[in-house]
């Protein structure tokens, strides 16, 4: 197989330290490999929690009104949108 001859005591101990080489090395490929899945998995699940607990919190201080968008902590009052501003503006002058 791959044209060794494994019979030739010459080149025995040559085959078996490239034998030993190739193993090592795919040995070290599987490790890198597991390490970046590793890695990757746990970017996502750090994402996924993260995402959870701003789902959680926004659950448990706060709702939705359509008109208003999110409700504001502080009462305060949402923008005012640019063309009222602007007819503030001209009345003023």
């Amino acid at each position: 197989m791959f044209g060794v001859d494994w019979n030739d005591p010459q080149t025995l101990w040559l085959n078996l330290t490239n034998l030993g080489l190739g193993i090592i090395t795919l040995i070290c490929v599987g490790v890198a490999v597991h390490a970046g899945l590793a890695k990757l998995a746990a970017r996502y699940k750090r994402a996924a929690a993260a995402e959870t607990e701003a789902d959680a919190t926004m659950a448990t201080h706060g709702f939705h009104l359509p008109e208003l968008g999110l409700t504001m902590a502080d009462g305060g009052e949402p923008e005012k949108p640019v063309e009222e501003k602007k007819r503030r503006r001209t009345r003023k002058s």
